[in-house]
């Protein structure tokens, strides 16, 4: 008989809550990062440091804190690391110089690090496969609004306060869903095994150098440099890993999950799909504002259609999903973004806002429906005792696709804006649509040859988006089951969860 959690609704916002407070984090923080950065005395090196360092302990940690939740309990470690990120974020308040700022961030990244997988593995536990579907879109419809509004709570607060008020908003966030956590949710965990520490070892150390070797592809390039250095120890490092999953008997990660055709079609096409992605908002942020000549408030609300589409292709995907299957969700809301990205391929720096709303609608609505659809069709391969690392490894995947879309679409937008701009141009102008804006001194040739080259770059990075979609869409198609949840059982009793 299936036990399931009277409270599950309720612990699916505290789930909300709790995933939340990561993205609006992430995302109002670089709407700060110009005031915070003069405020603090930060150099460039130094505010790379304080954006990437988070990044970096936050994907090197993420198989090992879903390991711990597995082992000690999901919920003790969420709360953990809700505690860790609300101190940390009221710290931020108090730093005075860029070091101490960059040791807030690590903490931070750590904190979201046992955070983010324990979210997604305990909504698995506490959910049937058929009212996951619900729960799920739930959670990517909240996760989708925080990321399209933070950019403008993010600009209100700076406007009204400073860049303070974007880490004190945190604090609140984060009491509301430890009371709600420790009174609502059930703690749920695997059987005790051993600990795997040179797993643990070889996946941090692997993550690390690779997202670190990612991050510097646009400066140094894929080979170039120091390039080497990183990459060659994330590939002795993750490859021993795979190799020490295999002969130990007692895995952190059961790599046997990836020989289930829903598990490895969706999460690998949720990498493709977060390399098209990941550029997105910072290529468009910069095309609305140095462009267009919107505010950072105003640039924030650019993005509402986005988030309309999402809450949207969200509903109907629910509805469609109990009758049609994960696969041809998948396919049809990949496509759909697909084409919103050759809609974005159109834009110039006369267009207007007409065609930039279309495409960010079209994208929400397929995003709406491809997204919730996969990360279940691969959760519900997941073994309940495994949910914790299952959707680490899921976490780690993706995340390593939206550093790879970070840097790709950031190197080709670099680029092709200095392969746009006039030969005759100033060098610090040829490098970045912010460097020719500040050298204009009043130049309205140079001003707008500047934003004719941003939106023929962007059109380039938005085309090669569209590629990956489609690469996405044909993965999917080819790989995932077409599975439907079993209709669910005749309702009893529901007494609390165990795992």
């Amino acid at each position: 008989m299936e036990t399931r959690s009277s409270h599950r609704w309720w612990i699916l916002v505290v789930l909300c809550l709790s995933s939340l407070v990561l993205v609006v984090d992430g995302m109002a923080l670089t709407v700060a990062v110009p005031q915070m950065t003069r405020d603090i005395g930060a150099t460039a090196q130094d505010t790379q440091w304080i954006l990437d360092s988070y990044v970096l302990v936050f994907a090197g940690l993420l198989l090992t804190s879903g390991s711990l939740g597995d082992r000690f309990g999901r919920r003790k470690v969420m709360i953990g690391g809700l505690l860790l990120f609300g101190a940390a974020s009221l710290a931020a308040i108090f730093v005075t110089n860029p070091g101490e700022m960059i040791g807030v961030r690590v903490a931070m990244g750590v904190g979201g690090a046992l955070i983010m997988p324990s979210t997604l593995s305990i909504l698995i536990v506490v959910f049937n496969e058929e009212e996951r579907r619900k729960a799920m879109a739930a959670w990517t419809s909240v996760a989708m609004l925080g990321l399209v509004g933070s950019p403008v709570l993010g600009g209100v607060l700076i406007d009204n306060f400073s860049w303070h008020a974007i880490f004190f908003i945190n604090i609140p966030v984060v009491v509301l869903a430890i009371l709600a956590g420790l009174f609502l949710m059930p703690e749920s965990k695997g059987p005790w095994r051993r600990p795997d520490l040179p797993g643990a070892v070889l996946s941090a150390v692997g993550m690390v150098a690779l997202v670190w070797w990612i991050i510097g592809i646009p400066q140094h390039g894929v080979f170039g440099g120091t390039s080497l250095i990183p990459l060659a120890i994330a590939v002795a490092a993750l490859g021993g890993f795979v190799y020490w999953e295999n002969v130990t008997p007692e895995p952190m990660v059961p790599l046997v999950l990836f020989k289930h055709r829903n598990f490895s079609g969706g999460s690998l096409s949720l990498a493709l799909v977060e390399i098209a992605n990941g550029g997105l908002l910072l290529v468009f942020t910069q095309y609305l504002q140095f462009v267009l000549g919107y505010s950072p408030v105003q640039a924030g609300l650019a993005f509402v259609p986005l988030a309309i589409g999402a809450l949207i292709g969200n509903a109907g995907g629910v509805k469609a999903g109990a009758t049609i299957g994960p696969r041809f969700l998948v396919l049809g809301g990949m496509l759909v973004m697909a084409a919103s990205f050759g809609l974005l391929t159109m834009v110039s720096a006369s267009t207007g806002f007409a065609i930039p709303a279309a495409g960010l609608g079209l994208l929400g609505l397929g995003a709406g429906v491809a997204m919730p659809a996969a990360v279940g069709a691969l959760m519900s391969t997941i073994p309940p005792e495994a949910a914790g690392v299952g959707s680490a490894l899921n976490d780690t995947i993706q995340q390593a696709g939206s550093a790879f879309g970070i840097a790709i679409l950031g190197s080709l937008l670099a680029g092709g804006f200095t392969s746009h701009m006039p030969a005759s141009a100033p060098a610090p102008a040829r490098r970045s649509i912010t460097g020719a804006l500040t050298t204009a001194h009043g130049d309205a040739g140079l001003v707008h040859a500047a934003r004719e080259a941003y939106t023929a770059a962007m059109s380039t990075t938005f085309t090669v988006s569209a590629i990956a979609i489609v690469a996405a869409a044909v993965l999917a198609t080819l790989v995932i089951r077409n599975t439907k949840p079993e209709p669910a059982p005749a309702a009893v009793a529901e007494p609390e969860l165990v795992a």
